[in-house]
């Protein structure tokens, strides 16, 4: 009996440490993976609803075993530091304009050529067709994956002094730009003077005649109230420069095969939310400008405009990027 006894004993504390490995580990695997996004821009902007929307996608898809948390308001740093993290793997997303992008890809910057796209139609076909997919396949080589393209509208030239109706009229104009070679050489190529300045201080350069206008889209001439200060609102369209969501390389290398593919259809299913958010957003900034007075005229020319940017392609783009630009316009 003492050596039943003993052999019943030996055996459970044998099995003990398994069960207790056991537990441990089925706790582990119930443990969700936890995943951070950055964006900079504030609660309720489109870019925010899209995020948002594909952050509920992934836990709805997943059973809550994969969570995204959004981090925006700029929480996890600027755009530039959010993508440098992300390329290295601290962040694990970051939904970003591709300007900055193409500083570490400058393929993109085919992508944003001024008057390149006749209109949004034709952006989207672009970016939703073989064309797209190849921009955002050649993110891998640069640290990240690109999952998806989000809408960000169209930039326009607002001023102080007259509507725009041709280049001729932009002639001497002082326009803030980003501090950037492209919209520098853009505003240039115009006749205009390019002036670069902190966004934040754009209203107070306005205000004070230090410039005479700058270029944004609609919703930013609304919420930056510079159509206080420059009622003039010509719709060029100069550019259309679209956002996108990156992933990390080094987070979705960690990922199984099915959680990445996942990860990247809710991407792509959240886009539409985003888009109709953005069109939304639009409209009710158009109608809040026209009510307080701004004077909005649309340039019937684009073709003279774009005629004025030719040197710039030549000089801003190597041989593949003009390559990929035939291409682009060729979208029917």
């Amino acid at each position: 009996m003492k050596k039943v006894l003993l052999a019943m004993l030996m055996v459970s504390l044998l099995v003990a440490p398994l069960f207790a490995q056991g537990q441990a580990e089925s706790a582990t695997a119930a443990k969700p993976i936890v995943l951070r996004l950055a964006d900079n821009q504030p609660d309720n902007y489109p870019t925010v609803v899209g995020d948002l929307e594909f952050a509920r996608l992934v836990a709805e898809r997943s059973n809550g075993r994969i969570k995204i948390e959004v981090y925006n308001n700029g929480q996890l740093g600027d755009e530039k530091s959010a993508i440098e993290q992300v390329q290295f793997g601290g962040i694990d997303f970051t939904r970003v304009s591709i300007s900055p992008l193409s500083n570490f890809n400058p393929l993109l910057n085919a992508l944003q050529m001024p008057y390149l796209y006749r209109d949004a139609d034709h952006m989207w076909k672009v970016l939703n067709g073989e064309i797209g997919e190849y921009f955002l396949n050649s993110m891998t080589s640069h640290g990240f994956v690109g999952l998806v393209y989000y809408d960000s509208g169209a930039r326009n030239f607002y001023n102080s002094v007259k509507p725009i109706y041709t280049v001729a009229d932009l002639k001497g104009m002082k326009i803030r730009v980003q501090e950037s070679s492209l919209m520098m050489g853009l505003v240039s190529a115009l006749g205009a003077v390019p002036t670069p300045l902190p966004y934040g201080d754009v209203y107070s350069a306005l205000q004070t005649k230090v410039i005479d206008g700058a270029e944004n889209n609609w919703p930013s001439y609304d919420t930056s109230s510079h159509f206080e200060v420059a009622k003039f609102y010509s719709l060029d369209q100069h550019t259309r420069v679209p956002e996108m969501i990156v992933a990390s390389k080094v987070t979705m290398d960690k990922l199984s095969a099915a959680d990445q593919a996942l990860i990247k259809q809710a991407a792509r299913d959240s886009a539409p939310v985003q888009i109709k958010s953005w069109a939304d957003f639009e409209k009710k900034s158009e109608a809040k400008v026209v009510a307080a007075g701004s004077k909005i005229n649309a340039i019937t020319n684009q073709a003279e405009f774009a005629a004025a940017m030719q040197p710039l392609y030549d000089s801003f783009l190597n041989a593949e990027g003009k390559e990929w630009v035939k291409k682009i316009q060729a979208v029917k």
